[in-house]
């Protein structure tokens, strides 16, 4: 989100500076592990939609302008037990917005994509327009997008304090202070460590992600979608296999909290981190659960509704806050980073953003 921002304020000739405590694209954030879900049929109501397509817009348009392949239109298929979920009203919303999208009984879905095994208390919503994002691709075009536009980019730098009040906003490091009229603050499951100038219902945890074998050419891309698949065993997202790297899946909900600083276990310290990917995998794709060729660790950061926060600080007006993305923002990083440059220089972001409000957590 800081980088995407970056860029469109760069783009728009505000002299920008961008501070990282590590080095974009790096494994220390929520960004790494090759690919994300962009989807437009989305949960969570019209406003989600609209951003979803307006961010679709916007990865083709840097996409053309780097001449870098971002975006790829494998398809998505979500699946869920009926019991637990149902896609009638996430339809209603993509629909009024012209969302292409298909209503799938399990039958027709096993047909339609060979390996897939459902049973009849299933059902599934396929987007033939949705697919997956090259994450670190991304991260890497704004990054050459900004600074080719003029920002400035402070790498391996991290900030221990940020005062603010009407004159301006101060950001202090080990080795230097900076001061800015304005700011905008993106730090990710990092947010923590910015508590003693805003304290936000973020809470960090460890996510893991695992790579694996496949027995037939029916899962690599170019065959098989991007999915979804949730019931009685858990919520789980996942990709065909890129370049023989295998069928990838990682697990929604779960997790072990995790605070900044602390080391994160790596992929096998517990034992559910490969058991849960390959049941889930064993339940409604058999045929690619085979040996782990990989595993990976990364982070999430949610809000207690997993909601994103996009509002200004309680306090200052001059602080823009934007967090809890994890599990499914990636894909909105193009168009929250326009946001966020609209609602700096006083502009009408296009969408209503109330959802996204702080004050929603008043009672907390």
């Amino acid at each position: 989100m800081g980088m995407s921002t970056g860029y469109e304020l760069a783009a728009r000739g505000a002299r920008t500076l961008l501070i990282d405590a590590f080095n974009p694209p790096h494994q220390n954030g929520s960004h790494h592990g090759e690919s994300r879900l962009i989807r437009h049929a989305y949960h969570g109501g019209d406003t989600y939609v609209k951003m979803a397509l307006r961010a679709d817009e916007k990865w083709i348009a840097l996409e053309n302008a780097t001449g870098e392949k971002l975006l790829e239109r494998s398809g998505v298929l979500n699946m869920a037990e009926k019991s637990f979920y149902n896609y009638e009203n996430r339809l209603d919303d993509a629909i009024r917005n012209g969302v292409q999208v298909e209503l799938l009984q399990a039958a027709e879905i096993n047909r339609r994509f060979p390996g897939v095994q459902l049973a009849d208390t299933f059902l599934g919503m396929y987007e033939p327009n949705a697919g997956y994002l090259y994450s670190e691709k991304c991260i890497a075009a704004h990054k050459q997008q900004a600074l080719s536009a003029g920002a400035g980019l402070l790498v391996d730098t991290f900030v221990t304090d940020i005062k603010a009040d009407a004159a301006g906003v101060t950001v202090y490091t080990k080795d230097a202070v900076y001061s800015a009229p304005q700011i905008v603050i993106t730090a990710g499951a990092w947010f923590s460590t910015l508590a003693n100038h805003v304290k936000l219902p973020i809470r960090a945890v460890r996510k893991v992600v695992g790579w694996f074998e496949t027995s037939s050419p029916a899962f690599d891309a170019g065959h098989f979608p991007g999915f979804t698949w949730g019931g009685a065993l858990g919520g789980y997202y996942g990709f065909p296999s890129i370049d023989g790297a295998g069928i990838k899946i990682g697990r929604h909900d779960t997790g072990v909290e995790w605070l900044p600083g602390e080391p994160i276990a790596p992929f096998g310290s517990y034992s559910e981190d490969e058991a849960d990917l390959r049941r889930a995998l064993e339940a409604f794709v058999p045929d690619a659960a085979g040996k782990l060729l990989k595993g990976s660790v990364c982070k999430y950061e949610f809000t207690p509704d997993e909601d994103f926060i996009i509002d200004t600080h309680p306090e200052h007006t001059n602080v823009l806050l934007a967090g809890g993305f994890s599990g499914h923002g990636f894909k909105f990083a193009s168009v929250v980073g326009e946001i966020l440059a609209n609602k700096l220089e006083n502009k009408q972001t296009g969408y209503d953003l109330r959802v996204f409000e702080l004050s929603r957590f008043s009672n907390l």
